[in-house]
């Protein structure tokens, strides 16, 4: 495992009324990308505004490498922390060119070394031949990663960056989310990407912060996170999910799906969590309708009445849609969680 870099316990946040951070975990390994999911209003800027040292914890301790940065009664500001902050707004600076920037942060060095640097790291993100362009002739993409390559120029520790493809489109951004992550990981930094988008942090993360409410309610891996998640709010922020009543009785479950193992699950209430992907239709007698179908692109979504249930099926284009009354089949393992 990775040298843990950055390790928050217990951070809490108020404004006021409002419970922004509310008692969060969280490490940063080097070489690793952690991408901090969740919707819009659910503190995760405020979370990176604490890691940063932007604000003051109001409990909880903040430490990097075994020294504390912050804690009940410490607080190391934001100057002398060695992690790096990317916003959605680079903010060059419009009088230097693309080499300045990124060398803007290496003032102890002799000019030719700071020129050297600054031409590495912009090679790294294959703007080396943008060197000497000024920001206002650069593209979105290519000043996020001027940007970017400027706060790793003086070797943070962490970099945080928050929601930093947002402001770029279509093709564009996935190209330059692409360019990042490969730059980012040669950087042998930990780092952290903010972002509401679940498919950007799949595809970016090593792993994943799920963030509801102010609190982190699930992390680890992107498979474990999709395939395996620990509440029905953890599910929800990776997509579409249908949340199933089951009930647990000696080991096994009975659900609408019929029985399952429930291995761990003390007797009771629980649900079970289903992917559309997970669900199949099979013609012939059975219990399901067939309603409502959506072209999806390489998939087509159909919703499939089954007693007073509603579920979500995605299936592929090459399957072709039976007809009449179904039988909804679960492919695979679900995942079954206390109610």
């Amino acid at each position: 495992m990775n040298e843990e870099v950055l390790t928050a316990t217990g951070l809490t946040k108020r404004y006021g009324a409002t419970l922004a951070v509310d008692a969060v975990d969280l490490v940063l390994r080097r070489g690793e990308i952690t991408c901090l999911l969740g919707p819009s209003g659910c503190g995760k800027t405020s979370l990176i505004r604490l890691l940063a040292g932007l604000e003051r914890p109001d409990s909880g301790e903040l430490a990097a490498g075994g020294q504390q940065l912050a804690g009940r009664k410490l607080f190391v500001p934001p100057e002398r922390r060695r992690i790096g902050l990317v916003f959605q707004d680079v903010a060059l600076f419009p009088h230097l060119t693309a080499a300045d920037n990124v060398a803007f942060g290496l003032r102890r060095l002799s000019k030719a070394e700071r020129r050297q640097q600054a031409l590495a790291l912009l090679n790294r993100f294959q703007l080396g031949h943008r060197a000497d362009a000024y920001p206002h002739t650069l593209s979105g993409g290519e000043q996020q990663r001027v940007g970017i390559a400027r706060a790793l120029a003086p070797r943070p520790a962490a970099l945080l960056l928050d929601e930093p493809f947002s402001g770029l489109d279509g093709e564009l951004r996935a190209s330059v989310r692409s360019q990042v992550a490969a730059s980012l990981r040669e950087s042998d930094t930990a780092i952290l990407i903010v972002t509401h988008d679940p498919e950007e942090a799949m595809l970016l993360g090593d792993r994943l912060a799920l963030m509801h409410g102010g609190r982190i309610v699930q992390a680890g891996s992107p498979e474990d996170c999709y395939s395996r998640p620990t509440s029905v709010e953890a599910a929800c922020l990776l997509g579409r999910i249908n949340v199933l009543p089951a009930h647990v009785r000696e080991g096994r479950a009975e659900s609408p799906l019929g029985s399952l193992l429930a291995h761990g699950l003390t007797d009771g209430p629980a649900k079970l969590l289903v992917r559309p992907e997970q669900l199949s239709l099979v013609a012939g007698d059975g219990s399901a309708v067939i309603g409502e179908q959506r072209f999806g692109g390489s998939f087509r979504e159909v919703e499939v009445s089954l007693g007073d249930l509603t579920l979500l099926v995605r299936m592929p284009l090459s399957i072709s849609m039976p007809e009449g009354r179904v039988s909804v089949v679960l492919e695979g393992d679900a995942q079954l969680i206390p109610a």
